[in-house]
């Protein structure tokens, strides 16, 4: 078992509850659930109802669990007045749908077109989400809210965030570590500029080019360097294994157990 409970996450699968739940207790591990971010499930309470009460069945606290908020074509920052308040409207929902349930926290995406680099959008983008996200942050004080990078080219435009809100409590960044390998910029880099702020963590393997969310262990990620990387900056955030389905699961765990990934400690 992991030394440290709950600095494990897993995806856990509706369909294979009882699996899951006996995986995760031989790690320590809460759940990140991914159901409630598809816009369909979002306009369907009854479904919602039903997802949750599914859940419920097999977790009677979800206090320590975590959600993927809206994301897909989510543009807080647009200058476009319809399409930022159907992005607002999205997160508002998700954070309701946390609420009700009680999770500790909703990670969501930066939304920022990948690349695009003009200093009036990246301010725009910048001012536009930390004026809404303290505002939400102090709305629901109870959850923790995080900030994940998507296909974002570098790690200093989230930093930049993440200190203009460094006095928000319940804000911080996610780091994806596979989607940061999918970058120009080095592992190195992401982690030494967002060490300060990152209080919550997504790993999964990938071939250096395509996002695949294949087990950890499985592609071309250096975990060797993740781990020295997190260890040497004393970052301390929880990691979620998002890849899909029990097996994939156990084997990411197992690797990580067996090589001693963070937060896992090697076998002696």
């Amino acid at each position: 078992m992991c030394e440290k409970m709950n600095k494990l996450y897993l995806v856990p699968d509706r369909a294979d509850m009882e699996r899951m739940c006996s995986l995760a207790a031989e790690y320590g591990c809460a759940f990140e659930y991914n159901d409630f971010y598809i816009p369909k499930v979002m306009d369907d309470p009854a479904g919602q109802a039903e997802y949750i009460e599914d859940y419920r069945r097999y977790r009677n606290d979800f206090s320590k669990d975590t959600m993927h908020g809206a994301f897909l074509d989510v543009t807080i920052h647009s200058d476009d007045p319809l399409i930022r308040d159907a992005s607002m409207l999205r997160i508002r929902q998700s954070m309701e749908t946390a609420g009700h349930m009680g999770l500790k926290g909703i990670v969501f995406h930066t939304g920022r077109l990948a690349g695009f680099r003009a200093s009036s959008y990246l301010k725009n983008w910048c001012d536009r989400n930390a004026a809404f996200f303290t505002e939400l942050a102090q709305q629901y004080p109870k959850q923790q809210i995080y900030m994940e990078n998507m296909f974002d080219e570098a790690p200093d435009i989230m930093a930049g965030l993440a200190e203009k809100m460094r006095n928000v409590a319940n804000f911080g960044i996610c780091l994806d570590y596979a989607h940061a390998m999918l970058s120009r910029c080095s592992g190195k880099e992401w982690v030494e500029t967002l060490a300060p702020y990152i209080r919550h963590m997504h790993i999964n393997d990938n071939d250096l080019e395509n996002d695949l969310h294949l087990a950890v262990g499985e592609g071309q990620l250096d975990w060797q360097e993740f781990d020295h990387l997190i260890r040497q900056y004393r970052i301390e955030a929880p990691v979620l294994v998002e890849v899909s389905g029990y097996e994939a699961q156990k084997r990411s765990l197992e690797y990580m157990k067996q090589h001693g990934i963070y937060p896992m400690e090697k076998e002696k």
